[in-house]
């Protein structure tokens, strides 16, 4: 078995992986490399160039506190998991900001809607426990609030949907279309890949769907049961986005500051240009859509081909730009713009990036 990864890996998404499989190994000793690999989607390959890295890491440098993890080939064993325990873990200390954080945060979350009962008050009794021991430092935490967006109340609303195995009514931004549309979902999984998405079956489309949460505008539970087709999860191991051979190529080129859309994006290579920047070669069903990565880059980055792309993601750079300069004439001339915001056009909207492939993997 190699000790290598068997394809390229995001580096934030195996951080998180790795955060999670130190708890994980820690309350089953002895697991077994095939059932590890299959509780987190990866390969066995993947698997074992975690465990490579894992020993390098620890509470510090000294004897006893690195991880002390490896494998037999079949089995992972953890040898000190107890030198690293609250048993043998000095107190935990809390800043001021620190506690200040942790205590806006979890009464935040204490406030979501959807939130089990139970868990509700696990949470309150945890945070009245951090309240006590932060003393003074907690004071300043009483005088901040924060708000969530949508996206808490729809992951609640799915979050049930999935458990009672109900249909799902939605308004859905689209920006790939620009539009908002109607549609009824049988909610299959929720993921997570930098964003939170539902797998679903989608009665409009016929077919599987992922949506992001933060993209629905209204949702509803039905009374009618959820009844997707019987279908294999796909494996997310290499990120949501796996464009296929056959989608178009497209070659981006960015400087310094452009460097994340490698991290970011599925790509085939990633070539150093003499400035420090990168020039990247991926796949994607729909080039158009990365016409609003070429407008978020700015200075930071460029398509270089096909060529009619590149035309018309300048093409939108300009429209976008005489929006602009046409709003701060009429500013200028004290009336107000009769249009509202800039750019009518998906281009011109502040977007995080759109994956390319937006729509070979049934994202929508």
């Amino acid at each position: 078995m190699a000790g290598k990864p068997a394809r390229p890996v995001n580096a934030i998404d195996q951080t998180r992986r790795m955060l999670s499989l130190v708890t994980y190994l820690k309350e089953r000793p002895g697991a077994r490399i095939a059932d590890v690999a299959r509780a987190f989607g990866i390969s066995e390959e993947e698997l074992v160039s975690d465990l490579d890295v894992l020993p390098m890491c620890g509470t510090s440098f000294r004897g006893g506190d690195l991880l002390d993890i490896d494998t037999d080939g079949e089995r992972i064993w953890w040898h000190n998991a107890a030198a690293l325990g609250a048993e043998a873990a000095e107190p935990l200390r809390l800043a001021a900001d620190e506690a200040t954080a942790l205590l806006v945060a979890a009464r935040a979350v204490a406030t979501l809607p959807g939130l089990r009962e139970s868990d509700r008050q696990a949470l309150l009794r945890a945070t009245a426990k951090v309240e006590a021991a932060a003393g003074e430092a907690a004071g300043a935490s009483s005088r901040l609030s924060v708000t969530f967006e949508s996206e808490g109340g729809v992951f609640a609303d799915v979050d049930r949907a999935i458990s009672e195995r109900r249909r799902l009514w939605i308004r859905y931004y689209s920006p790939a279309r620009d539009e908002l549309t109607e549609r009824e979902i049988d909610p299959i999984r929720l993921v997570s890949v930098g964003h939170t998405y539902v797998e679903a079956w989608c009665r409009r489309s016929e077919a599987r769907r992922t949506f992001r949460l933060d993209r629905v505008a209204e949702i509803k539970i039905l009374d009618a049961p959820a009844a997707p087709p019987e279908t294999e999860l796909r494996d997310l191991s290499e990120g949501l986005v796996q464009p296929a051979a056959e989608d178009p190529e497209v070659v981006v080129e960015v400087g310094p500051g452009g460097r994340w859309v490698a991290e970011y994006y599925p790509h085939d290579s990633a070539e150093e240009l003499p400035d420090g920047g990168l020039r990247i070669t991926l796949r994607t069903p729909d080039p158009a859509s990365l016409r609003r990565l070429a407008l978020r880059l700015g200075r930071d980055g460029r398509i270089v081909s096909p060529p009619e792309l590149a035309d018309s993601a300048r093409r939108a750079a300009r429209e976008a730009l005489a929006a602009y300069d046409g709003i701060e004439a009429a500013e200028a001339a004290g009336a107000a713009p009769a249009d509202g915001p800039p750019g009518a056009g998906p281009e011109d909207r502040p977007a995080c990036p759109v994956p390319a492939g937006g729509h070979h993997d049934g994202r929508e």
